[in-house]
């Protein structure tokens, strides 16, 4: 690399432009490295964002001078960094992370993935951005940053907009404004970094030079295989810890319960009519909903007639029969009395049961309809245990911390893995001598049976 005042004319030069590096000074007939394409409208050599690494790499080991115009990234120096005792598994992830600075590391709620990421913006002491999918994880992010590491961190997201050395941004905001910043961060932390592979997001990765990564989830795979693509934008996964060895040590001990109840004669009476008109229509039309790409075959056949608009509807009846069934309510009360006096969560598939319950039980409710300042009044009322039952849709599925609580009530859900262990996830994290229960309410002889087995598969029902 040439040092500043030490440039000469036609040196090759790497700078940053809106998302992407440009190598200029290099013929256009020898490509430098691999990942770059030539760019006729400059004459230069243009490759993504994060192929900056890449690039200083192989021009560094090939021995070639080039200018880094690139690099805005300034180095952090954190006035009061305070870290609690990391434990076994912190300090193994955080090693096999530091052998390369890029990798994910998947470990569950409450096994501290936050600490982890202290401790790599305290080793790379690069200028930070830390990428977050919720607003409320923007504010929990910015008050853990402030307290351990004495600095307060720039925000990026929810009508803010402020970089400082130390930055969290959500990752919808940064779709929106990655290539205006991309060059002034050297460590990338992706807090829930399974969003990344979400729709739109993945070319924020693709948009920062940062060096670093590391990327942070309790559940990295993605149903649809998403996932797959994290390891070129992230790095490899360096680190993987299950519940089932955490749990009493690190974790709260657990248990899961499932609790059945049935539909009464005229709720079945509903379901068995709607689902009939839903069926019919599918088996005319040759389609069976049961994966992503035959609900999208039912979907469009049902939208060219009144008769498969009708069957869409009845399909949505029959799933919300199943979801608020009576006996569920009961089972519920039942399931509150018995755990009187502990902080309890209780988790919904949609809004509406999700009213329903707070409305049939006067208990505070919080979806994404929630205002800011009621959802910050509840927490708190609820972290306190003035209002130890909450009632949420799902909103509160990740990222959350809510340390005191010691039940979940799952009324009902989806079939996602993922989903079902992040509910679990936020009554897992350690609070004295804590014992943490899992309740699971089915309906009989419908899907939810199907579902809640294919959103078990995984190692913390093993």
């Amino acid at each position: 690399m040439i040092a500043d005042g030490e440039r000469e004319a036609g040196a090759l030069r790497l700078r940053y432009d809106r998302g992407s590096i440009v190598l200029a000074g290099a013929a256009a007939d020898a490509p430098p490295m691999e990942r770059l394409r030539w760019d006729e409208r400059i004459g230069a050599w243009r490759g993504l964002g994060r192929d900056y690494r890449l690039a200083v790499r192989h021009l560094t080991r090939q021995g070639t001078p080039f200018a880094d115009d690139a690099r805005a990234f300034a180095e952090l120096t954190p006035p009061a960094v305070q870290l609690p005792p990391p434990f076994a598994h912190q300090q193994e992830a955080f090693a096999a992370w530091r052998r390369g600075k890029r990798g994910m590391v998947e470990l569950p709620t409450g096994a501290g993935k936050t600490q982890l990421a202290l401790m790599a913006i305290d080793a790379v002491r690069r200028a930070t951005l830390v990428l977050v999918p919720t607003l409320e994880l923007v504010a929990q992010w910015a008050r853990v940053l402030e307290r351990h590491l004495g600095l307060t961190p720039g925000i990026v997201g929810g009508g803010s907009y402020t970089l400082t050395a130390l930055t969290v941004c959500t990752y919808a905001s940064a779709q929106r404004h990655a290539a205006e910043f991309g060059d002034r961060f050297g460590l990338a932390v992706f807090d829930e970094c399974h969003h990344l592979a979400g729709a739109g997001y993945a070319e924020i990765a693709d948009l920062l030079i940062a060096p670093y990564r590391l990327g942070l989830s309790a559940t990295i795979e993605r149903p649809d295989g998403g996932h797959r693509a994290l390891e070129e934008l992230i790095g490899p996964l360096v680190y993987r810890k299950p519940i089932g060895d955490l749990s009493g040590d690190v974790l709260a001990p657990y248990r899961t319960e499932v609790r059945r109840v049935s539909l009464n004669e005229g709720e079945r009476a509903r379901f068995d009519e709607a689902r009939s008109i839903y069926r019919a229509f599918a088996q005319e039309a040759g389609v069976q909903p049961g994966s992503a790409l035959d609900w999208q075959r039912f979907v469009f056949a049902a939208s060219r007639s009144p008769q498969g608009r009708e069957a869409l509807r009845a399909f949505y009846a029959q799933k919300q029969i199943a979801f608020a069934a009576e006996g569920k309510f009961t089972l519920c009360a039942e399931l509150l009395a018995q755990h009187r006096g502990q902080r309890v969560l209780i988790f919904t598939n949609d809004n509406r049961t999700a009213y329903a319950l707070s409305w049939r039980f006067l208990l505070p409710l919080i979806t994404h309809q929630t205002r800011v300042a009621e959802r910050k009044a509840i927490m708190a009322n609820f972290h306190a245990g003035r209002w130890p039952v909450l009632v949420t849709s799902k909103v509160l599925n990740e990222g959350v911390d809510v340390p005191a609580a010691a039940v979940a009530i799952i009324f009902s859900g989806n079939a996602s893995v993922r989903e079902h262990v992040q509910r679990l996830g936020r009554i897992l994290r350690k609070d004295g001598d804590k014992q943490a229960v899992l309740y699971e309410l089915l309906t009989r002889e419908t899907g939810e049976e199907h579902t809640s087995r294919r959103r078990r598969r995984h190692d913390a029902y093993r």
